[in-house]
């Protein structure tokens, strides 16, 4: 039996992929900043999963919460401070929160859980297309999502032969964030005529999981969303 740890595994697209490698029969660690919830939702997914309080926007206290994993075959990284933050209005409290969970959290986590690791395991981080697209209020999203590829480009060197891969996913349509949103206009844009699904999401963490080849990368998976 494989084990996946995921840091932001208690909503969204997390959740998704955790229970999508419970169903599998997977061992899951469902990660986040409140312990109960984690614990209630791993709860909720099932006998094999587990959950664990873990704050990456308080990295100096990683070590000690990841302290009773088990050897990991794969982790993956979706937890993030995502909220819009123009420089009219700017918050720095929000700043710093924000690029220390994307930036430092997921650095600390990988340093810390890489002694975890089993020979062949992998890591994919969330990173998102605000780093190609910027809006009005991505200052910040747009910064650290763009420092996530320097940081799986560095961690597929010091980890080696680890693999660590970055996803950027486009507006996923039937996520919890936006499936009661009217995206109407954002699907014109893209070739496929829609936006793409969670299930579209883990199918590609699952690649980027599993498939050797892929070592050190950002992967778009945006329905060609980027070509226009």
């Amino acid at each position: 039996m494989s084990t996946t740890m995921i840091i932001g595994g208690t909503d969204g697209l997390g959740r998704f992929i955790a229970r999508r490698h419970a169903d599998r029969g997977a061992a899951v660690v469902i990660a986040g900043r409140d312990a109960a919830r984690a614990e209630a939702v791993a709860k909720e997914i099932g006998p094999a999963a587990t959950g664990l309080g873990l704050d990456l926007a308080r990295p100096e206290t990683i070590a000690a919460s990841a302290a009773g994993v088990p050897p990991l075959d794969h982790l993956v990284i979706t937890a993030s401070h995502q909220r819009p933050n123009t420089l009219q209005d700017f918050d720095v409290a929000a700043a710093v929160t924000a690029v220390t969970t994307k930036l430092v959290g997921y650095t600390e986590a990988v340093r810390v859980l890489r002694a975890h690791f089993t020979p062949t395991a992998s890591v994919v981080l969330f990173g998102g297309l605000a780093k190609e697209r910027p809006y009005p209020g991505s200052t910040v999203i747009t910064t650290f999502n763009s420092a996530v590829t320097g940081l799986v480009k560095t961690l597929a060197i010091e980890l080696a032969p680890h693999r660590v891969n970055a996803l950027h996913p486009g507006l996923v349509g039937d996520s919890p964030r936006w499936r009661d949103t009217d995206l109407g206009h954002q699907a014109a844009r893209t070739p496929t005529g829609r936006l793409v699904t969670m299930s579209e999401i883990a199918d590609a963490t699952d690649f980027l999981l599993r498939n050797g080849g892929m070592n050190g990368h950002d992967l778009f998976v945006d329905g060609g969303f980027l070509t226009r």
